[in-house]
């Protein structure tokens, strides 16, 4: 059961990740919300699965992934089920639009790259607690960890407002571009994560 309920959520994360990749590239916002509200439930089902299995003294920086992913979590579905209702079916002001609506580059964008930055957290941490037995096992782990360098971008840079203007639209297509990169770094991480509990007895 372990086993399983961990690949479910590796296969969620890359199926959403290549879905979210999808709907940028035909210009699907509502889709995109969507599919970035599937993503971390899956990402926290791998992350406790990685939790389940790390040894005693690699636990604590298991435990600390866990933590942020559920921050994460928390983030990311406020952020998006905003989108997908408020935004969406309500007619908003425009200072409420400003806060609310993703696109515009406020509050809600500032807090989703917030937990981006919580998740790369998370993968810095569990990638920490992984024994790499093998070749997957190797690259799952230094991809992991070489993600946990988005959190100083994700934290950092909304503070100086670089990202307003790619929220915006003001960037031209260098957002959609930036979230294309992540998207192809990800999805391996993904598909390890799958084969990884494949060959975990647990």
């Amino acid at each position: 059961m372990n086993r399983t309920i961990s690949r479910i959520g590796a296969v969620i994360v890359t199926i959403t990740v290549f879905l979210f990749a999808v709907c940028m590239i035909i210009g699907f916002s509502f889709g995109s919300y969507l599919v970035c509200m599937l993503l971390p439930l899956g990402y926290v089902m791998m992350a406790v699965g990685f939790q389940h299995e790390s040894c005693e003294n690699r636990r604590v920086s298991a435990n600390i992934g866990v933590v942020f992913a559920a921050i994460y979590a928390g983030l990311i579905l406020l952020v998006y089920y905003a989108q997908t209702t408020s935004v969406r079916l309500e007619d908003l002001n425009e200072q409420a639009a400003r806060i609310l609506d993703y696109q515009r580059g406020g509050l809600l964008f500032n807090y989703d790259l917030l937990g981006y930055g919580m998740m790369a957290l998370s993968t810095f941490f569990i990638g920490l607690s992984i024994q790499a037995e093998n070749m997957v096992d190797r690259w799952l782990k230094y991809l992991m960890m070489i993600h946990g360098v988005f959190f100083i971008s994700c934290f950092v840079m909304p503070m100086t407002g670089v990202f307003t203007g790619m929220a915006s639209g003001e960037a031209g297509d260098g957002g959609t571009i930036a979230l294309l990169v992540w998207c192809v770094y990800f999805f391996p991480i993904g598909v390890l994560a799958y084969r990884h509990f494949g060959k975990v007895n647990s």
